[in-house]
């Protein structure tokens, strides 16, 4: 459990092993391109928490391979953001399991909406070091292991009328494999036509291997999602749609590129990628 002294932050905004997880991402957008300048995100916000909570940093950034993968992950699901908003302007984002990240400083095009959605420690801390809601960028309490987390958002009609944006990253992993299929799931029924869904998905053979894990392990949080096909993610419902697969392979330069083509004699699944679902 970790807690905050150094911000007048106590009592309730003690973090679980999961909800730790979100300082990794932060501080890789943070402090990572000096890293890796081609990767660079350019995350304001994200170096100014990290100054404000006192992270101690040192221990993130020693795991160079996790920096590279959530600036190449943030890259990904921004430009397709992006592309999402050119096609639908006036359209809903929606973040969940949003943690600390603030995709909404790259996105916000003047007549989109945003909700950032996470548990209510989460929310809590994100409250009180972030700005309050405004009427383009909301926030919403939202449990994904709930059977009713959909409804939780409380998307209002206007949102709902047009198709929707969304992702989910960071998040699935640690979910039991029935509570991610849900994720799914609800994405299917209650989403718009047209609505995307970007996740971030790691090979079945991680599961289980967190402890192993040079940022993760610490927390003693724990992977228990995987996929061993990329047909889990649509089997779940007819309306769901498989639409782009990237894998952070390329990323990592030719040692990374040689590491997926082995692995891809025994499966078609990336080890670490990020997929766009849609709906019909």
């Amino acid at each position: 459990m970790t807690d905050f002294p150094d911000t007048g932050l106590q009592g309730d905004h003690v973090l679980s092993a999961v909800q730790q997880t979100m300082l990794i991402p932060l501080v890789a957008r943070a402090l990572g391109g000096g890293m890796f300048p081609g990767h660079a995100c350019g995350d304001q916000h994200a170096a100014e928490l990290v100054r404000r909570l006192r992270v101690p940093t040192e221990p993130y950034l020693v795991d160079r391979p996790t920096v590279l993968n959530i600036l190449w992950r943030t890259k990904v699901m921004r430009d397709a953001a992006l592309a999402f908003f050119a096609r639908h302007p006036q359209a809903w984002g929606v973040n969940l399991g949003c943690g600390l990240s603030h995709y909404f400083q790259w996105l916000d095009n003047g007549h989109n909406t945003w909700l950032d959605a996470d548990m209510p420690q989460s929310m809590q801390l994100r409250r009180h070091l972030l700005a309050p809601d405004t009427e383009r960028h909301r926030t919403a309490l939202v449990d994904l292991r709930r059977t009713g987390w959909w409804q939780d958002l409380k998307l209002p009609q206007d949102a709902v009328n047009q198709p929707l944006f969304m992702l989910c990253e960071g998040v699935l992993m640690y979910l039991q494999p029935y509570q991610a299929q849900h994720v799914l799931h609800s994405f299917a029924v209650n989403a718009p036509a047209g609505s995307r869904l970007l996740i971030d998905v790691m090979a079945g053979c991680a599961v289980g291997m967190a402890r192993w894990h040079p940022s993760v392990g610490p927390t003693q949080a724990q992977f228990y999602w995987g996929i061993r096909s990329l047909s889990e993610l649509t089997d779940c419902h007819p309306r769901l749609r498989l639409l782009a697969t990237h894998s952070v392979a390329a990323s990592h330069g030719w040692m990374g590129i040689a590491a997926e083509q082995m692995w891809n004699y025994w499966s078609s699944t990336p080890l670490y990628g990020v997929v766009e679902l849609g709906v019909d």
